[in-house]
């Protein structure tokens, strides 16, 4: 028991940081409303998706998800909404992965990385279904790469990073049948625990 509360401590403290950011962040929701409100014609529309794109990431990334973006890109002048949705669209995942780096039993470190995924812009919603299904394959890979040396020395060369990303994509097109064309890592930070 003596061994295993150092070990939590870290983790505990960890999630309780990402809940307590999550809670500070502000609603993505609002943020898009209040981008699309003026948009009645084809110009308005340009200016609400240039004004996401040079927002946040994580701003930027809902609303493509949900498709206002695309109604700007083919500029449906008429505001009826007859726009093709987006052949492509990106699903983020809403939470950070946290992989632990073991070495002799004890944690040395923390991953933190920002995954997302490139997929069709008809798929978003049954995406946003199975994201706790490809959550699980998207971790159980990392948490191999982790333990078989993947993220020690430079991690971040793209040489390390190339593979990865490969076999990330590989685990999430074996958990659904939607479509995966690439996983994205958006951010990759290690922290010492």
């Amino acid at each position: 028991m003596k061994k295993f509360l150092p070990m939590l401590i870290p983790v505990v403290a960890l999630a309780g940081g990402v809940a307590a950011g999550d809670m500070l962040r502000p609603a993505p929701q609002a943020a898009d409303h209040a981008a699309q409100s003026p948009v009645d014609d084809g110009h308005g529309a340009a200016k609400a998706e240039d004004h996401g794109a040079e927002g946040s990431s994580d701003h930027a990334a809902p609303a493509a998800a949900e498709g206002h973006a695309a109604a700007g890109d083919h500029g449906g002048g008429d505001g009826h909404g007859d726009a093709p949705v987006s052949a492509e669209g990106w699903f983020t995942f809403p939470t950070q992965f946290f992989v632990p780096l073991m070495r002799n039993g004890d944690m040395g470190a923390v991953m933190i990385l920002t995954l997302t995924i490139e997929t069709g812009g008809a798929e978003l919603a049954a995406m946003k279904q199975q994201e706790h299904r490809l959550r699980d394959a998207l971790l159980r890979e990392l948490l191999i790469h982790a333990n078989t040396g993947g993220f020690d020395g430079n991690f971040t060369a793209e040489a390390r990073l190339a593979p990865l990303r490969e076999r990330l994509q590989k685990a999430a097109q074996a958990a659904t049948s939607l479509p995966v064309k690439a996983i994205l890592i958006e951010d990759i930070a290690r922290q010492a625990g």
